[in-house]
């Protein structure tokens, strides 16, 4: 059973150090009566602390990331990737760029803090910032590879940890791998500080380690250097001079991030959050500032990751005492912690009890306290299930893959005894993707489809139904006018109801407006978890094409790539990894309404949308329909991003099994039904684009009207070669 929705509502901005702990504490012991939910620009967040390694080659890039969608999926926690723009403070609602408010009880905001730049001229294509640090090590390889002469010299502007860091490793990377930065030669490296000083706030003794190590690896460094320009030639400073370097890394140090300014709440002079000892906002004691993020007014605390990590425990505490309306706790931060600087060949320069160190000990030890860090976010296991679940009984796909079998459907339609009515124009008698009926002398056409919500998010399960229901109207030549809403919400508080109801129809208002349509009523009821779904009315403005009027010949186009089954079916299970969220998300939102123009514009003879019952499922509805045959060639399809990887570990749609027996339908030849080279075949799609029977001469028009309207990889994946004999499908492999 689907956990119930809360009273409270505790909400996450930026999953730096701290929230992480919570989010952490909250799979292992979830708050009663309240969900969690977490902001994030990117759907993974990298560990600062293992940049460097990276950077040398120590560690693979995974090592260092923290993917934010598994994660919340085994949490229990809902993923929102969005950019903030504010806070109403007066409702309690964080504002966002693209999407409707979310209310919260209590905030946490953890956006960490960006590079000065303050007073610096920055040119376009003058530098590499350090931040977004989920971006850094593309666009560092990028500018790299850019300079087709190669890279003569490299400047890292900071003289921080960091900065130190980040030379000492790249040195290294670029000596063991050139090929990564498409190099020649090695670069000179200059690293440049604003101070006399390096290294912000460590021990002369330390202080002398780095600079002897710099020297004996042919490190420049430059002190005393306030840069005031950056140009793609290189940096100015103040007193005029320049230094060229064909790469500018720039690492300073911390400042706010924009977004901190768009709050409404007190800030210090630097733009931080002020904050009370109990890491509580100085304007609000229902929002709190945690790492880099919020300043504890009258502490000296320096903005360092190690006190982010340890508010993280005192952040949980104060989050459930408010909540159950006790006092919160302050933090007390530690005098003096343990300094750790990678050189990049597996030594390290320590610095603790008033003393530094030098050597392969304190690599090792840095090794393993990143390691053990990491190894606590990268458990994606998701939450036991409740008991209440029929262990018998599998765990069903949602989405289109949580549909009812076709065989089910067609064996429960033959045994009814459906009426006739002189208004039906297209019905049951000859099933296509959408309903014609009379109305008062003029016809409309008539649809509905809906699914259980096959991830957290009711904003872009409202979009995604409302896209998906309306497709079958769109294939048919119509346009909607109007939709009745059908929704089921998960039982609970009334208010966590109203949120997620506001947030479905505010997804689905959002596409009806593109479209010039309309919501004109509906009916919602309580259940065991998100449904949602729409009965569809839309006005004919194109001869529909309907499934049974293929033509030998016809070339097969599919406009959007295959594999959503599988990828909903890995996020329900936590392993849908994060770089492969965003492009399955942004393929379900792309609108079928281009299918109006391609009916309008060129040679369609026949259309329809694959979905629930996936490709050769709704293929072989067309062949039966204008009985013909096929030949297909798999090696054509667009997949998804990982849907391949996916299947290869035996993740799939519930739904996928039953859309096999599509091949007792029809003859399906040259495939192994069961094979994974067959899965993307009988995939279940939610939100899946348009399949098109076009004439030969209008194919390459047809490709490029897809493209020039976003389905940028649509593609012929076959043709029929015959019509007028027993219906069958070929498959060329």
């Amino acid at each position: 059973m689907q956990k119930q929705l809360g009273r409270n509502t505790v909400v996450l901005l930026g999953i730096g150090h701290t929230n992480a702990h919570v989010l952490r504490m909250w799979k292992m012991q979830p708050i009663d009566n309240a969900q969690l939910v977490c902001i994030s620009n990117f759907p993974q967040v990298t560990y600062s602390g293992m940049l460097p390694g990276v950077l040398a080659g120590q560690y693979d890039e995974p090592a260092l990331e923290i993917d934010l969608v598994r994660l919340t999926q085994s949490a229990g926690a809902r993923l929102i990737v969005d950019q903030v723009v504010g806070l109403d403070h007066v409702k309690r609602q964080v504002l966002f760029e693209h999407r409707p408010p979310l209310a919260y009880d209590l905030l946490s905001i953890g956006v960490g803090s960006m590079p000065i730049t303050q007073g610096v001229e920055i040119q376009p294509g003058g530098c590499t910032p350090i931040k977004p640090m989920q971006t850094f090590l593309g666009r560092l390889r990028e500018d790299l590879q850019r300079k087709t002469t190669g890279a003569k010299r490299i400047a890292i502007v900071g003289g921080g940890l960091g900065s130190l860091e980040i030379a000492f490793c790249l040195q290294q990377r670029l000596r063991k791998y050139p090929e990564w930065a498409g190099l020649v030669e090695e670069p000179a490296i200059s690293l440049i500080s604003k101070s006399d000083s390096i290294g912000s706030g460590i021990l002369e003794s330390t202080e002398n380690r780095v600079r002897r190590c710099l020297q004996e690896r042919g490190i420049e460094l430059v002190t005393n250097a306030e840069v005031i320009q950056v140009s793609p030639d290189g940096v100015t400073f103040g007193n005029g001079e320049k230094l060229d370097a064909d790469v500018v890394i720039w690492a300073t140090g911390a400042t706010a991030p924009a977004v901190l300014s768009e709050l409404g709440l007190q800030t210090d002079e630097r733009g931080f959050i002020a904050t009370l000892p109990t890491l509580q906002s100085r304007s609000s004691e229902q929002v709190f500032a945690v790492g880099d993020s919020g300043t504890v007014i009258g502490s000296e605390t320096r903005k360092a990751g190690v006190y982010a990590v340890r508010q993280g425990p005192v952040l949980w505490d104060n989050i459930q005492r408010l909540l159950a309306g006790r006092t919160a706790r302050p933090f007390v931060p530690q005098r003096d912690f343990l300094k750790l600087i990678n050189l990049g060949d597996d030594q390290a320069i320590a610095e603790n009890w008033g003393r530094s160190f030098q050597g392969r000990f304190w690599w090792r030890l840095k090794n393993y306290i990143d390691l053990k860090f990491m190894k606590m976010y990268q458990d994606y296991r998701p939450m036991a299930m409740s008991t209440e679940v029929d262990a018998e009984i599998p765990m069903k796909c949602l989405g289109c893959g949580g549909k009812v079998g076709s065989e089910t459907l067609t064996s429960v339609l033959d045994e009814l005894d459906v009426p006739k009515h002189p208004d039906v124009i297209v019905g049951l008698d000859n099933p296509d993707d959408a309903a014609i009926i009379k109305t008062h002398g003029d016809q409309v056409t008539v649809t509905t489809d809906f699914f259980a919500a096959p991830f957290d998010d009711p904003y872009l399960v409202g979009r995604i139904a409302l896209l998906n229901s309306v497709s079958d109207c769109f294939v048919m030549g119509a346009k909607p006018t109007s939709v009745l809403a059908m929704v089921q919400l998960p039982l609970g508080h009334p208010r966590a109801q109203r949120q997620v109801m506001r947030d479905l129809m505010a997804g689905s208002l959002e596409e009806l407006r593109r479209m010039d349509a309309t919501i004109v009523g509906g009916h919602t009821i309580e259940g065991p978890r998100v449904t949602i779904g729409f009965t569809v009315l839309g006005h004919q403005v194109c001869e529909p094409k309907t499934k049974g009027m293929l033509r030998s010949g016809d070339q097969l186009i599919l406009s959007k790539p295959l594999g959503t089954g599988a990828l909903l079916a890995a996020l329900m299970q936590s392993e849908l990894v994060a770089e492969l969220y965003l492009p399955l998300v942004n393929s379900m939102v792309m609108s079928n309404a281009v299918a109006l123009d391609l009916i309008d514009r060129f040679s369609v003879s026949a259309m329809t949308d694959v979905t629930g019952f996936g490709l050769a499922g709704h293929l072989a509805e067309m062949l039966i329909a204008s009985n013909a045959k096929a030949v297909m060639t798999p090696a054509n399809i667009p997949l998804l991003p990982g849907f391949q990887s996916t299947v290869s570990k035996g993740i799939e749609s519930t739904l996928a099994p039953d859309n096999r027996s599509v091949a007792s339908k029809i003859e399906i030849s040259g495939v192994e039904l069961e094979s994974n080279e067959s899965a993307v075949l009988f995939d279940p799609q939610t939100s899946g684009g348009l399949l098109l029977g076009v004439g030969k001469d209008s194919v390459k028009e047809v490709l490029q009207f897809l493209a020039d309207q976003g389905f940028v990889e649509s593609a012929v994946i076959g043709s029929v070669v015959d019509t007028g004999c027993e219906p069958a499908l070929s498959i060329k492999t």
